[in-house]
């Protein structure tokens, strides 16, 4: 389950993601679901507002080399997938 909350600081995050624009460069492709019952994987993502009702932190980097993932977003859920094995998978 993948309830995301976005962080002002790095520091304060348990991922730092990037955003890409090509599939091959994207280790996790992400559907954003607009009820919560809907995250049921790292790649479905239900952004939460409160800190304490997220599973995971996340904050935005500027730089894909500061990033620990490269995120692509897509507009169809069935296309929402891990790229490759990751550190992350299962995770989120």
């Amino acid at each position: 389950m993948a309830k995301i909350f976005v962080v002002d600081r790095e520091h304060d995050a348990d991922v730092k993601c990037f955003k890409v624009d090509r599939e091959y460069n994207a280790d996790l492709l992400v559907y954003v679901v607009d009820r919560e019952y809907n995250a049921k994987s790292d790649e479905l993502w239900f952004y939460v507002s409160k800190d304490r009702d997220a599973t995971t932190r996340i904050f935005w980097v500027d730089r894909e080399s500061h990033a620990d993932l490269k995120i692509l977003f897509v507009d169809r859920e069935y296309n929402a997938k891990w790229k490759k094995g990751h550190k992350f998978q299962n995770r989120l």
